[in-house]
């Protein structure tokens, strides 16, 4: 029998609302903010699953506007970092339209 993690993995959902989708600067404020954090990052759009700490990983996803983005942490501050990454998108990146 395996002893329980110490960190259970968490998990969280969040549309993409700006109009541009996952493009660079998106991509980049996601890597930044997951950089800040100690918990490790997989960030998910329909059947892919990613890095969420690496710029070019996550823009392999294409996800538009629209789509759901799954978040997956694990560690200490995961649901710190869960939180900031729903507000930054639900922000739209803060990107001016």
């Amino acid at each position: 029998m395996e002893p329980p993690l110490e960190h259970p993995a968490l998990t969280a959902e969040q549309e993409i609302v700006n109009a541009t989708g996952l493009h660079a600067r998106p991509c980049h404020a996601i890597a930044a903010l997951a950089n800040g954090f100690e918990s490790s990052l997989q960030v998910g759009v329909r059947d892919r699953l990613v890095d969420g700490r690496s710029i070019l990983s996550l823009m392999t996803l294409g996800a538009a506007q629209g789509d759901i983005l799954q978040f997956q942490a694990q560690g200490r501050d995961a649901n710190a970092l869960l939180s900031a990454l729903c507000d930054l998108v639900a922000a739209g990146f803060r990107e001016r339209s």
